[in-house]
């Protein structure tokens, strides 16, 4: 019961890339580099082996960036020559690269971390890529003039990718998409159905991550906008509830999202957040007990699934090592006081 798990990202040592950035400069190159990332990528599963997490990641600790992590294994995308381009319907401005021509996949993407992943760890393995709209959003196009083409073109090299990962033993394989609760009309007109190509054939679990973002300057800001009563989902989430994914991932602890709003996912598990990560204070064991007992007046105790509201990467690694283990602990704490 109440199986841990995290969004997906873990920071990176201070040797392998820049602390603290959502975007850091890789700090080594050539064969060390790639040497370095499955040495990060073994910390972060002893990290969340040691915290007691159920699913362990590979910590994201060989991409960049969640979205440019897959990119950069993608034909037709010119990387020498970025534009600045408005993110998340201009909630905040970056650097991105083009696609100028058909997109195709290099080779495998992430094989070489998530076959490693599988043979130090004897825990079930997730592993996660950015979702068909969060990429289209994430990058400029000067080749398919059309949204909707571009996201389905993406999804194909998704799910060819993740067809690949559930043959090297993944059990878990989630699409990050933080774009579903900024496009909330194109979620039901053509998103899940993104999402439902890019899964298309997998047996394993599959999950959607959606959330309000890390605990980055701009998305803060942003969440201070949207008033006492988060509600955004109450337009997706039946739509959710119906596709063919296995699991919804949605921030819960110190979140306005309101809690009735989970019992629209009736039939999915529901990963909840009950660590946040906008913020260094550490949630007590009790905490998180409390979120997962709050839960559970919406969402069967049985497919309620534990984690983090977002990604860590930008973290402080000592305050995402604690928050760790919180969530261990909560988890443990939540099933003893159901015993």
């Amino acid at each position: 019961m109440f199986p841990t798990t995290i969004a997906g990202s873990l920071p990176k040592p201070a040797w392998l890339a820049e602390p603290d950035k959502l975007w850091p400069q890789w700090r080594l190159a050539g064969d060390d580099l790639a040497t370095g990332k499955l040495d990060a990528t073994l910390l972060a599963l002893k990290l969340q082996e040691d915290a007691g997490i159920d699913v362990v990641s590979d910590g994201e600790q060989s991409r960049q960036h969640f979205v440019h992590g897959f990119l950069e294994f993608v034909d037709g995308i010119d990387f020498a020559h970025k534009v600045e381009m408005g993110i998340r319907n201009d909630r905040y401005k970056a650097m991105v690269p083009t696609v100028t021509g058909a997109l195709k996949l290099k080779g495998r993407v992430h094989g070489a971390e998530a076959r490693f992943a599988r043979a130090h760890t004897s825990r079930k393995l997730k592993i996660t890529m950015p979702g068909p709209m969060t990429i289209i959003d994430t990058i400029a196009d000067r080749h398919y003039g059309d949204r909707v083409k571009m996201a389905f073109a993406f999804a194909d090299l998704l799910n060819a990718e993740a067809r690949a990962l559930e043959k090297d033993g993944v059990d878990v394989i989630q699409f990050d998409e933080p774009a579903f609760n900024v496009y909330m009309a194109e979620v039901g007109a053509w998103g899940i159905e993104a999402l439902h190509r890019a899964i298309d054939g997998l047996q394993c679990t599959t999950a959607v991550h959606i959330c309000y973002g890390y605990g980055i300057k701009a998305n803060v800001d942003w969440k201070a906008t949207l008033g006492n009563e988060w509600r955004q989902y109450e337009e997706i989430f039946p739509a959710l509830a119906a596709s063919r994914l296995s699991q919804v991932s949605v921030e819960c602890i110190n979140s306005k999202v309101p809690l009735p709003l989970l019992s629209l996912l009736n039939g999915k598990d529901v990963q909840i957040g009950v660590i946040d990560v906008a913020t260094d204070e550490i949630e007590t064991p009790e905490e998180v007990a409390a979120t997962i007992e709050a839960a559970m007046k919406y969402v069967p105790k049985e497919r309620i699934v534990c984690g983090t509201n977002c990604g860590m990467a930008p973290m402080h690694r000592d305050i995402a090592a604690a928050k760790l283990d919180a969530l261990g602990k909560g988890a443990t704490l939540a099933r003893k006081r159901l015993a």
